[in-house]
């Protein structure tokens, strides 16, 4: 493949001929995936292969009084129908608790419930049959008798002393709770020219990856070996799970990752049904396959976002924000979830709230509570809408206030480019942001001026359009505390292993797993820069716990950022075992020698000396002519670790553009802009649909997507026919552009863009509308903002 043309960029070029690096290098694999050639869980097949499916419970909170498998036992092909209390003899129970979070609580759970299920979709008895279809027909012979108990639904009520307790032993339905109080707030607030308030609403909803969780899990007696194939974001991390809770070593358990058709956090977790799909298999002594369908994912994927918020901010007459304090209500479910924890989330909203900002004096509370829904964890973004959306609907109305125009506030109250690093009001530590030029790059990209005479005239013609902003930070690249520090074994490290093969190709292995994102094009871009080869002259494996160096996988923005690194110190460090082996072959000082495009070349006058195919073939087959006591190293490991900071940030500014229709409360999303600084960017057409697709996952958020349930803890709207998601048609364009600013925590100088466009999407769009509306003196804060929420906040509908 010929290089792209290079695209002119600020910074220091990584290496002497950094050809691919930046570039809008098509990504290796889409050949593969495009001709229907991937390896997704469900492709796999093996012999004696069984599959399992769940009898899970039908309503939000039951005794289960008995289970009677007996007829579908005698069921065609039924291999097994076991319950809770036989499962409990084959998996060991889990608490899901981080200790950092002080004070947490929950109860221990089971793969199958055991006396009570505690949500609709909590899975209570497996039948495993020869195929999928027998496994289903079966089901419908299963005899479970239940006891319905009371349910706790609302979050609002489940602390009152009239609610249920849905764990006795724990006391009361509060999982964590967390108070922050800097500075002098009330003071501040004493003072403050404005105050402006609201309650902020979210709603709560889930992941729909195109691929649905899904596993095989093979065990081999013979050598008591435990491979499970997962769609799944942390191999390493399930690796430690499986042989934990089933006392196995963990040499003896292997998970492999291969093509994973989306995630967006929906697979970075241990849900109950991993864990009995494995038992199966060990007491099958077979292999057997659980994949879920469309459905059953609705209320058995984690959810994520349900909160309710009251937030207020002051400020002066100058403008300047001087003081934030909110109070955050979150559900989480019957259960944390294992083992990162359901409290994470609201966790993250108390760090974020007010982050972009320089005031110093800042106040909240969180409260976790425990609800008979399904269990909600870490979703794309994990708290930075919700932080967002609160502390730039809280900007806007402050703004409104003192008659300032929106865009002006935020560049009187960012962090100063010049001003890093420095801490948040929150205590986060900030390395190196760029909000004063992000907010001078979008002010031109949507040329502003122009947009609100745009704006102004069509008021006068009754057409209501609105702009709105959102200034983001996004935590990435986690130190490696982030979740050591509370006792839960997932690596905050990565590594690589990068090998010259005997023909000249590189073969790169690596824990951070391929997921949809493009992973394996920028890993292909670091390794043939670093390295000197060709981008057709590299090979990426992941995601398999016996090839790859141990590692974290993919989550919080840190696949570039880690992985990435990783890949850089062991690709050149492989480089220069490379001349070191030519500079013995052609008897010459490496130091006069380079590695240049499949070449080793004579680093002064260019001259090419060796192809690397010839230095593959003497260094593996002729060693025999190397000086005595000379081994060529070909194959060289490195590992990294983000230390500096306990996360990287990266920050960035949205703007959005609608219009609403009055008459029946739809938005039309006209133009949506970004301006993003990940730091180095390594592929930049990879970040843009990176940020495109986060942006249209945020946008889903809050305009269509909710799971709504009833009184009683029943999900409403459980299928594809009646959840809404974000469709093509109904998407904005979305325009992107960047600024870099490096991180100094790695020689890479990668952040991440994952989540970014998630995180500040919601924010933007909310105060798009409430400016179209602004002229009709509504405002709507509940996600999503649906057309009966608008209708009712203009008065035209009740309730």
């Amino acid at each position: 493949m010929n290089a792209p043309e290079k695209i002119p960029t600020g910074l220091s070029p990584l290496t002497d001929d950094p050809r691919y690096i930046g570039q809008s290098v098509p990504r290796s694999g889409a050949r593969r995936l495009t001709e229907g050639r991937g390896a997704y869980v469900d492709d796999l097949r093996f012999g004696r292969m069984a599959h399992v499916v769940f009898w899970r419970s039908p309503v939000a909170h039951a005794r289960i009084l008995s289970v009677d498998g007996s007829y579908a036992r005698m069921m065609p092909g039924v291999l097994a129908v076991v319950d809770g209390k036989q499962m409990a003899t084959l998996c060991k129970p889990w608490v899901a608790t981080l200790g950092h979070l002080a004070g947490m609580k929950s109860a221990p759970q089971y793969p199958l419930a055991v006396e009570r299920a505690c949500w609709q979709g909590e899975p209570v008895v497996a039948v495993v049959a020869e195929t999928r279809s027998q496994a289903e027909d079966a089901l419908q012979y299963l005899q479970v008798e239940w006891e319905e108990l009371p349910a706790v639904v609302q979050m609002e009520s489940a602390l009152d002393a009239a609610t249920p307790v849905i764990h006795p032993e724990l006391g009361d339905n509060l999982c964590f709770t967390r108070s922050l109080d800097v500075g002098n707030v009330d003071q501040a607030f004493a003072d403050a020219d404005v105050v402006a308030e609201a309650v902020f609403h979210f709603g709560r909803h889930t992941g729909v990856p195109l691929e649905p969780r899904s596993q095989v899990a093979d065990w081999n007696p013979g050598d008591r070996r435990l491979t499970v194939y997962h769609s799944q974001q942390a191999p390493h991390m399930m690796q430690d799970l499986y042989a934990r809770q089933f006392d196995l070593p963990e040499s003896s358990v292997r998970v492999i990752c291969k093509d994973v058709g989306g995630s967006f956090g929906i697979k970075v977790h241990a849900y109950p049904d991993d864990f009995a799909t494995v038992a199966m298999a060990i007491l099958l002594k077979r292999p057997v396959k659980f994949v879920a369908d469309r459905l059953e994912s609705f209320t058995s994927d984690i959810h994520a976002r349900e909160h309710r918020v009251r937030a207020r901010i002051a400020a002066n007459r100058g403008g300047m924000i001087t003081a934030f304090e909110i109070d955050d209500l979150t559900g989480i479910g019957p259960y944390s979830m294992f083992p990162r924890t359901s409290a994470i989330e609201g966790n993250q909203v108390v760090n974020l709230v007010g982050g972009p900002y320089r005031h110093q004096n800042y106040r909240a509370h969180l409260d976790v509570v425990f609800q008979n829904k399904t269990p909600t964890c870490q979703y794309r973004g994990v708290g930075h809408p919700i932080a967002c959306a609160v502390t730039e609907g809280l900007v806007d109305l402050a703004a409104k206030k003192l008659g300032m125009d929106p865009l002006e506030i935020r560049k009187r109250n960012v962090i100063p480019d010049d001003a890093y690093p420095c801490n948040g009001a929150s205590g986060i530590r900030l390395e190196v942001l760029s909000h004063e030029e992000c907010l001078r790059k979008i002010e031109l990209l949507i040329d502003y001026p122009a947009l609100r005479a745009e704006q102004a005239a069509l008021r006068e013609r009754g057409i209501y359009r609105g702009i709105g902003f959102a200034t983001v930070i996004e935590l990435t690249n986690p130190g490696s505390a982030f979740y050591g520090v509370g006792g839960a074994r997932i690596s905050a490290q990565d590594g690589a292993t990068v090998r010259l093969e005997p023909t000249g190709t590189v073969t790169v292995m690596v824990g951070v797993g391929e997921q949809g994102q493009g992973t394996e094009g920028v890993f292909t871009q670091i390794a043939a820069d670093a390295v000197g080869v060709s981008v057709d002259r590299v090979r990426i494996i992941t995601g398999d716990t016996d090839v790859t160096p141990y590692g974290g996988g993919t989550w919080a923005s840190r696949g570039a950022g880690i992985g990435g690194e990783a890949i850089l110190q062991a690709s050149m460090a492989l480089r220069e075992n490379i001349l070191a082996a030519a500079g013995q072959i052609l008897q010459r000082d490496p130091g006069d020698l380079a590695v240049r495009r499949d070449e080793i070349i004579d680093s002064h006058t260019m001259e090419s000396l060796m192809p690397l195919h010839e230095l593959g073939r003497i260094a593996y087959f002729r060693p025999d002519t190397l000086p005595p006591g000379f081994a060529a190293e070909l194959m060289v490991t490195r590992h990294y670790a983000q230390r500096d900071f306990p996360f990287i940030f990266t920050n960035g500014v949205q703007a959005s553009y609608v219009e609403i229709d009055t008459d029946t409360g739809f938005v039309k999303l006209l133009k949506h802009w970004v301006v993003e600084d990940c730091g180095r960017i390594l592929n930049p057409m990879l970040v843009d649909e990176q940020m495109r697709g986060a942006i249209v996952q945020g946008i889903g958020g809050a305009l269509y997507e909710e799971c709504l349930y009833d009184a009683g803890g029943q999900m409403q709207n459980g299928s594809m026919a009646d959840y809404l998601v974000p469709m093509s048609g109904e998407m904005p364009d979305i325009i992107v552009a960047h600024v870099e600013t490096p991180t100094a925590s790695s020689t890479l100088g990668a952040k991440g863009a994952g989540e970014a466009g998630t995180a500040g999407a919601p924010a933007a769009l909310m105060n798009a509308i409430n400016d179209a509306l602004a002229p009709l003196d509504a405002a709507v804060f509940s996600q999503p903002f649906t057309p009966e929420k608008i209708l009712r906040a203009l008065g035209k509908v009740s309730g």
